[in-house]
């Protein structure tokens, strides 16, 4: 190493020869190395749309391989916050992306197992007295070593019942997310709006969590391709007609209340499949390979939606305060 002297003060430099500062680091090895473009383009396969999502997860796969790197030649500071929140209606893949990020931060070394734990309030939240700590405890247990993921979070605080102990395993949660970060990565989820006042009343949250990914609704287009794409996995198609049907089916269900994006989809498929079957047994008769795997236009549109017509979507919050049941329109 060697002094200069600058206006008074003393500045240690590198000498010319330390290793350090001339030590290369291979980016595009160690990205190969490390799988990262497998898991991503598993996702991008995997979902529809959601660019924004991905884009965000690709950054935070970078972000993560890079401060392994700056680890490797001393330029390690403190491990990065991996807590995260994931908004947005039902049915919009964030369980999915929850998944595919607990393998990331497995291939980069952030978490020992990799694996995911989804929980709900009732998975954490006791009835009586001394029930809530053991429940709490068990599922991050389970956990430890990957990533918790908590749906619904909003559910754990319920200021209007004073009796009501999920307040405890908030605090428990709390606790764990920042003596045990080296070791589990929590992710809640959950509508924006319930999770901006989750937040608000619960601020020990917001400070331990650095990444809030929002997951959008998906377009027409995009519902229609997954429709596709889960009838074809399931080795069903739509003929020509039941395409167009299904089109106009989603342009009504869109606007019904409690409608879930590819869950509402993946339902709609389930009851189209029981008609297909219903159809074929009442008509009997020999019948070919190919029409066991068409969806018929009648199949479509025997659906109840379209008897009732548009109805207007309620707000989300409307069905969590339990003001409309919720319930799939069939």
């Amino acid at each position: 190493m060697t002094k200069l002297e600058t206006e008074g003060t003393t500045v240690t430099a590198p000498a010319a020869d330390d290793s350090s500062a001339d030590h290369l680091v291979d980016v595009t090895a160690a990205h190969q190395e490390s799988n990262l473009e497998e898991i991503l383009a598993e996702l991008d396969r995997e979902l529809i749309g959601l660019q924004p999502v991905k884009a965000y997860v690709r950054q935070m796969a970078a972000l993560l391989l890079v401060a392994r790197l700056r680890d490797k030649v001393g330029l390690g500071s403190e491990r990065p916050t991996l807590h995260m929140a994931f908004t947005g209606h039902p049915g919009t893949g964030k369980t999915t992306v929850a998944m595919r990020m607990a393998r990331i931060l497995h291939h980069l070394g952030y978490v020992r197992r990799g694996h995911l734990v989804v929980a709900t309030r009732d998975d954490l939240v006791g009835q009586y007295v001394g029930h809530t700590a053991p429940k709490t405890k068990e599922i991050v247990k389970k956990a430890l070593g990957g990533v918790l993921f908590i749906d619904e979070a909003y559910y754990l605080y319920r200021p209007e019942n004073e009796r009501d102990y999920g307040q405890e395993a908030i605090e428990m949660l709390l606790q764990v997310m920042e003596n045990q970060r080296e070791d589990l990565v929590v992710i809640l989820a959950g509508y924006r709006d319930r999770m901006d006042t989750f937040f608000q009343y619960n601020p020990g949250f917001r400070s331990r969590i650095a990444h809030h990914i929002s997951f959008p609704d998906y377009s027409l287009e995009e519902l229609a391709t997954i429709a596709e794409r889960m009838l074809s996995q399931q080795n069903y198609a739509f003929d020509k007609d039941a395409k167009k049907a299904f089109l106009d089916y989603l342009q009504l269900r869109i606007r019904q209340p409690h409608f879930a994006n590819a869950r509402s989809v993946r339902n709609a498929i389930d009851r189209m499949k029981l008609r297909q079957a219903n159809r074929l047994v009442r008509e009997g008769g020999c019948i070919s390979r190919n029409e066991l795997a068409l969806i018929s236009e009648s199949d479509v549109r025997q659906s109840r939606v379209f008897q009732e017509g548009s109805q207007t979507r309620p707000e989300p919050h409307a069905v969590y305060e339990g003001i409309v049941p919720h319930k799939e329109a069939p």
